[in-house]
């Protein structure tokens, strides 16, 4: 996963920013293959001046009430004629800046390494990550169908099926993967109260290690092809945790 640390300057002015059109869309498209169930609340109110430069649009929501799991098209986000003009490296910068500290999560990464995680995960579409906290770990099920990833409980998995609600949702936007080299990612947390952003961030950096990296896949293609072979603490040996 290509993170990068640098941030924007700060271009425009407060009063130019305010009187900005905002480009919002109505548009959604609605995940037919998932099953699970996403909540969502009120947008967040107010005007940020660091995303002025790309049109952000602040109607991210969170959850008061069940409803099918429906994507965020990528220009309901962002105004994508203005990101065309950024450099890689800038809309990579201002993506990542944008989901801080809000229940989301932003990254991106190379078109290249997306291909191969499209390619592994059609073959192994499921997965186990441990999720360490303090002294003991809690069991995380992702499933892979790209362009999304899921994130429950495996617990809750367990007694649920696909009728368990997700932890975690994750959204590959392919926009910009032929004219930058660049897919974005954006991560939303449905339960703020299972989930920080930091566990977030570290389930998706995990689950796409065990996919792009060689020597982990072996493990996600033994859970979902040898079964019978598959051993847990091998996970967490690859991780480095603890074996309880």
């Amino acid at each position: 996963m290509q993170r990068i640390s640098s941030r924007l300057t700060r271009t425009s002015s407060l009063s130019t920013l305010l009187t900005q059109t905002i480009k919002r869309s109505s548009n959604t498209h609605s995940l037919k293959s998932a099953n699970l169930q996403k909540q969502q609340e009120p947008a967040i109110p107010g005007h940020f001046l660091r995303w002025g430069s790309l049109g952000f649009v602040r109607t991210s929501r969170f959850a008061t009430g069940f409803t099918p799991l429906e994507p965020k098209p990528l220009d309901s986000i962002m105004d994508i004629e203005r990101a065309k003009t950024k450099s890689p490296e800038d809309l990579a910068s201002i993506w990542d800046d944008y989901h801080l500290g809000r229940g989301h999560i932003g990254a991106s990464m190379k078109a290249k390494l997306y291909q191969l995680l499209v390619q592994r995960a059609a073959d192994c579409k499921y997965f186990v990550i441990p999720l360490w906290r303090g002294s003991g770990y809690t069991t995380m099920f992702a499933q892979v169908q790209m362009p999304h990833m899921i994130f429950t409980g495996l617990e809750d998995y367990k007694s649920r099926g696909t009728q368990a609600s997700p932890y975690l949702t994750v959204k590959f936007y392919t926009e910009f993967a032929e004219s930058k080299d660049l897919v974005l990612i954006r991560g939303d947390i449905v339960f703020t109260s299972k989930l920080t952003d930091e566990e977030a961030e570290w389930i998706l950096e995990t689950a796409q290690s065990f996919y792009l990296n060689d020597v982990r896949y072996k493990l996600v293609e033994q859970f979902n092809k040898q079964t019978r072979d598959f051993e847990f603490k091998d996970v967490l040996r690859s991780l480095n945790m603890p074996i309880m």
